[in-house]
């Protein structure tokens, strides 16, 4: 009787190990978490749907002497599709998004730029990147005591200015071209293509929308201790001791929100209520819909009603009230401009 002796490893190829339980619960955990991933994307194709098929149908805005959505004015080459287009593109880029996070969480995960990225990744935080690209090359080429190394949160400000203006201004000036949306009224002073349908408002918007770039990079600035100024300012907070990561994510919710709100957003609400913003997009680009005339502009301009006032109405604009009547003297709008 001959034995043969097997080495445990050669013995073990041929056999499968029990899971371990750790190891159970955590692919139950990520079935759930993907489940939730594409119950999320499904909820949001739905709305989508759902939403693209309305238009102005609500009393309030819906304009009743006219049927379907004619457009006065030649969108982008011509093209009729932009809105569907940017509908299906949206779509498409979420997804893209969801599961490049995903990725990225699991060989990084909580990294500060990924915390950032939950709310801010396509737009605002863009800008951050060639900024501090560049930023971290003049760095490497100047002396310690250069302007760069003394000032690096502020030399990191304007340059995110500079890449967010013109980052933005190309972006928005092609969508409205594609008639996704406009600006009903800018201040002539700084504005392109001013009186048009596609006017934007270049000195203002594209300068206003950096107030929450120039904070979102700021804060994902990382110094020599190797950790970024939103990682320094949550450990100051007593409440996230022992919660950094916690920490970190509300230090950048609540900054950025401010920002949003009261530089950005008080930015045009002050415009709006000065006054200061007289020029109008003429033509009124969306017949099916009331005019949006909250101040009588559109209505001075010769745009022919019905018009719409909008819920903020009165006070916030520095205006009582919208007396409805087209003034004939001037039809500017009517002509197209």
């Amino acid at each position: 009787m001959t034995t043969q002796l097997v080495r445990p490893e050669v013995a073990a190829a041929g056999t499968s190990p029990p899971t371990p339980p750790t190891s159970r619960r955590h692919e139950v955990w990520v079935g759930v978490g993907w489940g939730l991933v594409v119950s999320a994307v499904a909820g949001f194709l739905i709305v989508v749907a759902h939403n693209a098929q309305k238009g102005a149908t609500a009393a309030r805005i819906k304009n009743p002497n006219v049927e379907g959505a004619p457009r006065p004015v030649r969108p982008l080459f011509g093209w009729t599709h932009w809105i569907t287009f940017l509908q299906i593109s949206t779509v498409v880029a979420v997804v893209a998004i969801i599961v490049a996070f995903a990725v990225a969480w699991r060989l990084r995960p909580k990294h500060p730029v990924l915390l950032m990225a939950i709310g801010y990744v396509m737009f605002y935080l863009a800008p951050f990147f060639p900024a501090i690209i560049v930023l971290r090359r003049l760095q490497r080429t100047r002396r310690v005591d250069s302007f760069v190394w003394r000032h690096p949160l502020l030399s990191l400000a304007v340059l995110i200015y500079a890449f967010g203006f013109v980052y933005d201004a190309v972006q928005e000036i092609l969508l409205i071209r594609t008639g996704l949306y406009i600006y009903s009224q800018v201040i002539p002073f700084g504005s392109l293509f001013t009186g048009t349908t596609y006017q934007f408002p270049l000195l203002w918007e594209s300068s206003l929308v950096t107030t929450v770039m120039i904070p979102a990079g700021i804060l994902l600035y990382r110094d020599d201790t190797g950790r970024t100024v939103a990682e320094k300012l949550g450990q100051r907070i007593r409440a996230f001791r022992g919660r950094e990561v916690l920490g970190t994510f509300v230090v950048m919710f609540l900054i950025l929100n401010a920002a949003y709100l009261f530089l950005y957003g008080g930015g045009f609400a002050i415009m709006k209520g000065s006054g200061t913003a007289t020029s109008v997009a003429c033509a009124w680009p969306y017949p099916e819909a009331k005019v949006y005339d909250p101040q009588g502009y559109y209505a001075k301009a010769g745009q022919p009603g019905p018009y719409s006032v909008g819920i903020w109405s009165g006070w916030v604009f520095g205006q009582s009230g919208h007396s409805g009547q087209t003034v004939p003297s001037n039809s500017r709008c009517t002509n197209g401009g």
